[in-house]
């Protein structure tokens, strides 16, 4: 194919504004060509905090939004994934102190599951009981910030660092801590995803039923 015709095909294509999330001011994120619109919902784009914010500090912070509807020259955006970089991960390791790390699976107050993964560093080598203490209290933590907030409250309270210092501020009682981030969070599955994974369960559970009523 000449360059001719393919220069002329990738001007058929219309081109749209990418979008970031509300919680975000729509910050735009890049730019996408399709020839259809709806080729564009489920794409991802990756960014980090620090291009959205114009703040290079933030750059450890990447984030992944998915294309969830199409204007006339614009597409907008979920927040599916936030992540720290690993180097950023690696700098808060200090020898001779603890790491202390989870993942927890959580139901937020509007049914999106979502997989989170705390992180404390102690000051000093803790005991076995005192990580297991930590830890514990770090997964209640965000079961409960899950409950009460929506999935954009709870990702914009990662985003912005506050479920981490208030998991900070709790865990320190039980070991001195250095720091507290949450090194990930991303979507498992939807509402009506996780509608159909209950419908389902509930009815194998039925079937479970019928069959020992058969006996």
């Amino acid at each position: 194919m000449s360059e001719r015709s393919v220069s002329r095909r990738s001007q058929e294509k219309q081109w749209y504004s990418i979008l970031a999330p509300e919680s975000f001011d729509r910050a735009n994120i890049g730019r996408t060509p399709a020839d259809e619109p709806d080729q564009i919902v489920g794409r991802t784009v990756e960014t980090t905090l620090g291009e959205l914010t114009d703040n290079a500090s933030e750059n450890n912070t990447k984030l992944t939004f998915r294309v969830t509807d199409v204007g006339s020259d614009a597409v907008y955006t979920e927040l599916i994934r936030h992540e720290l970089t690993r180097d950023y991960l690696r700098s808060l390791v200090r020898r001779g102190a603890s790491k202390v790390d989870a993942t927890v699976r959580v139901l937020t107050a509007d049914d999106y599951r979502v997989k989170i993964q705390p992180v404390a560093f102690t000051t000093k080598k803790a005991n076995h009981s005192q990580e297991r203490a930590i830890r514990k209290r770090m997964i209640e933590m965000v079961r409960e910030a899950a409950n009460d907030r929506t999935y954009t409250e709870l990702m914009d309270s990662i985003v912005q660092g506050r479920l981490s210092s208030a998991i900070y501020a709790e865990a320190k009682t039980i070991y001195p801590l250095r720091r507290v981030e949450i090194q990930k969070a991303s979507i498992e599955a939807r509402p009506a995803e996780v509608a159909e994974e209950e419908a389902t369960s509930v009815d194998v559970e039925a079937d479970d039923v019928d069959v020992e009523a058969d006996d």
